[in-house]
């Protein structure tokens, strides 16, 4: 039987008291540590004043550990830049040590604050490091950033462009035609086995590259969603399919697994073993089959119904996802098998899987989420974009009791 919590909720007269599980359903998860200032709740803005610890909106999270250094790395999306931290943080509202896109920590607006794309961005999403190397979706800017170490320094320039021809150029499909080549608004990125993974999402489509991260204008060597590199209708011009796509927006796998948020038809679709080709789905979570893409919004709630899953996270045997407009995280303890996929094991910020409100229509806490749109799960710790809150949350597993 699980163990609850009750507090009274005195900001929202009326409204039933928030009930907190203590520990079965979040299994051990709890936020240790908020980085960003405190934001004023639900939807408001924050004050317009960037700092190297503020953020405004923030889309994509990555927590990284390889070769002995940490980072993270945050898409500060509504502030058009990158922030990085060289080592995990382990106090509340700890200032980033590096930022890109902007010329220093408190400029912001696209383009560098308007000096120009080379060093700018517009929207940035998706965020990694991969073999030392950090890779940035610019997505408004319609292209794909590289670096070829984590950078040291504030207003580092990349060192690759891909989806466009140069460093200066920006516009969807490279200012034509879709193809292999272009994109149109990239929000998702993901390193899965040896391929390198792009959420097309503009294009309705999700492109990849079977050795990595591609050098500058080389063309996608697999497409899925689309029957060819100059197609990029919605749904390929029909109903949800399993093998199409409404908003691909995440990449998440193992060696044997890949796995993608297609979050305008609120699902996730994986592919066992991976595609090498357009092809079918071979498992579906979220839906009751390959058709469905029904929005979930009100209640009844349950672990196997979403609404605009926007970002997923697998490591090990654990997947985390991203129920975005149900204010939630949902976990599962091992990675669901198909073809038609049980619901989470765990949720959290919801008290149970009836419930979806932003900050569970009280102030925002510690444990509360307002539409989380990023993730980054390694080990037991699980970084959260918690985008209308303006801010990232690092949650620690201290052990189920």
């Amino acid at each position: 039987m699980s163990r609850y919590t009750v507090r009274h909720n005195i900001s929202n007269v009326g409204t039933r008291p928030d009930v907190v599980p203590e520990v079965d359903l979040r299994d051990g998860w709890r936020p240790e540590v908020w980085l960003g200032a405190p934001a004023p709740g639900g939807l408001a803005l924050p004050a317009a004043n960037p700092s190297m610890a503020w953020m405004y909106s923030p889309r994509g999270v990555y927590l990284s550990n390889t070769g002995g250094s940490e980072h993270v790395v945050v898409a500060d999306s509504g502030n058009h830049r990158v922030l990085i931290w060289h080592g995990i943080p382990s106090g509340d509202e700890q200032p980033a040590d590096v930022v890109l896109g902007q010329p220093d920590g408190e400029t912001e607006g696209p383009a560098a604050g308007g000096r120009g794309p080379e060093r700018g961005m517009h929207l940035p999403t998706g965020v990694l490091i991969h073999d030392g190397r950090l890779v940035v979706a610019d997505a408004w800017h319609h292209r794909i950033l590289v670096w070829n170490t984590v950078p040291q320094n504030s207003d580092t320039a990349p060192d690759i462009v891909i989806g466009q021809s140069d460093s200066v150029s920006v516009e969807p499909n490279r200012g034509g035609e879709c193809s292999a080549s272009s994109m149109y608004w990239p929000f998702g990125i993901a390193v899965v086995g040896s391929s390198f993974w792009v959420a097309d999402t503009g294009n309705r489509r999700v492109l990849g590259w079977r050795n990595g991260i591609p050098d500058a204008n080389q063309p996608a060597d697999v497409i899925l969603g689309q029957p060819d590199g100059s197609s990029n209708s919605e749904n390929r011009g029909g109903d949800a399919g399993p093998a199409s796509f409404r908003w691909a927006h995440d990449i998440a796998g193992n060696e044997d697994l890949l796995l993608i948020a297609d979050a305008g038809d609120h699902r996730v679709l994986g592919w066992s073993p991976h595609p090498d080709a357009d092809r079918d789905a071979d498992l579906v979570i979220g839906q009751g089959d390959f058709t469905g893409s029904e929005e979930w919004p009100y209640g009844p709630h349950t672990g196997d119904r979403f609404r605009f899953p926007y970002a997923l996270s697998l490591d090990g045997g654990r997947l985390a996802m991203a129920d975005t407009a149900n204010n939630r995280v949902l976990l599962w303890d091992d990675v669901p098998d198909g073809p038609i996929c049980r619901g989470a094991d765990h949720v959290l910020a919801q008290p149970d899987f009836g419930s979806n409100g932003e900050n569970r229509w009280t102030s925002v806490q510690h444990d509360t989420l307002c539409w989380p749109y990023g993730l980054s799960l390694r080990g037991d710790t699980l970084a959260v974009a918690d985008s209308g809150n303006n801010r990232v949350m690092l949650w620690r597993r201290t052990g189920a009791p």
